[in-house]
């Protein structure tokens, strides 16, 4: 059949120019997923079948889960040439707070349990991404040899050379744990690299073992903690942005603001009228 053949290409072409853009795996995992959902539903790309399905995708989906979705047909549309059918994005209300932020005792809550499992795979990862602002995907890709260095340099998006900083402590704390050279830090029980579903995985393991909020305790977590740590000690958001990565420093910006529960907290102590 030509067309699910040329459709076939279309989609090997398109994971292709993602990967050579050095796009996140997960982004990679994610824009695929949603071309693939278009195609599921509609036999072909047209302003009609893209319209419909907005719809579908802001009444079936959140705001940022439909944008997301959205961002990759657009992305894929311009790949194949067909810039002029690209679809709005939802205009999303920003909230005044930080949501599902980890707290300070919550992070030192698991770091402390997580240190005294025989597997310290999980401390190490948390304190790495807390420590860092590192990505899981950025994480995965860590060497021992870059902990030997004391830093990490990471391709990003377009070629741009960011690099990622090891704080001394955890740097001495990774090389007394590591006691070794050279290959891949995070290994999996066969001795290869981990995924980031096999850590992640681990980490909601403990999380439950825990009793903690999955909602709150995520991978991603821990790149917000640097941040907003970050800010609370060093009020430079530029190089905050740099140091994350951010194309748009109004990225960064959300990192000034306070948690609800902050907010919370804040108000009782100064409301007293």
């Amino acid at each position: 059949m030509p067309f699910v053949n040329g459709k076939t290409m279309k989609l090997t072409t398109f994971e292709r120019v993602l990967r050579q853009g050095n796009y996140a795996e997960n982004t990679v995992t994610a824009y695929m997923y949603a071309v693939r959902d278009y195609y599921s539903r509609y036999s072909r790309i047209d302003k009609c079948n893209l319209l419909e399905y907005r719809e579908l995708l802001i009444h079936s989906y959140s705001p940022k889960t439909a944008n997301l979705r959205m961002q990759a047909l657009n992305k894929y549309l311009e790949n194949i040439g067909k810039n002029e059918l690209k679809i709005k994005f939802i205009k999303v209300q920003e909230e005044s707070f930080l949501e599902n932020i980890i707290s300070d005792e919550e992070y030192a809550f698991l770091k402390n349990r997580l240190k005294n499992e025989p597997d310290q795979k999980c401390y190490f990862a948390i304190r790495f991404m807390a420590g860092t602002g590192a990505r899981i995907s950025e994480l995965l890709c860590l060497r021992a040899e870059h902990v030997h260095a004391g830093y990490f340099n990471i391709c990003s998006k377009g070629g741009k050379v960011r690099r990622l900083y090891i704080p001394t402590q955890l740097q001495e704390e990774l090389l007394n744990w590591l006691n070794r050279k050279s290959g891949y830090v995070f290994l999996n029980k066969y001795g290869q690299r981990i995924t980031a579903r096999g850590l992640s995985s681990r980490l909601t393991y403990y999380v439950r073992k825990y009793g903690m909020n999955e909602h709150v305790v995520h991978p991603h977590a821990f790149r917000h903690l640097y941040a907003k740590k970050f800010l609370e000690r060093y009020q430079d958001i530029a190089l905050l942005a740099d140091l994350l990565g951010h194309k748009n420093i109004s990225t960064t910006r959300i990192y000034l603001r306070k948690s609800s529960t902050e907010q919370w907290r804040l108000i009782n102590q100064i409301v007293d009228w």
